[in-house]
């Protein structure tokens, strides 16, 4: 799809998760709360790793398209707008990484 961007995903993810539509994947996820959404978020970031370090190239592009879907989704139920992402990474592409790293508080 030419031109499909994160945001688009973002409006899709946000309308279906409203919906109240029983046949939604992502309204079913939503509803069952932060700690499953995040769970799946983490099993599709290791599938990605996996097929990166494998060098599948084509199953790391497909986990990734999942990973991004499940990292959208945690942000929704987490109540944190993609623009707030973007505005990080945005701020931190106006040093060095190895500045912006250091820069960081320890937690």
């Amino acid at each position: 799809m030419a031109g499909f961007s994160l945001e688009d995903l973002e409006k899709i993810i946000h309308s279906r998760a409203e919906s109240g539509d029983t046949k939604s994947y992502t309204a079913s996820l939503i509803s069952c709360g932060v700690e499953k959404c995040a769970q799946k978020m983490g099993e599709e970031a290791v599938e990605a790793a996996i097929a990166a370090a494998t060098g599948d190239s084509e199953g790391l592009r497909k986990e990734s398209a999942d990973l991004l879907y499940h990292l959208l989704v945690v942000l929704k139920t987490s109540n944190i707008p993609l623009s707030l992402v973007m505005e990080e990474l945005e701020m931190r592409t106006s040093q060095s990484g190895l500045e912006e790293k250091a820069g960081r508080k320890k937690k």
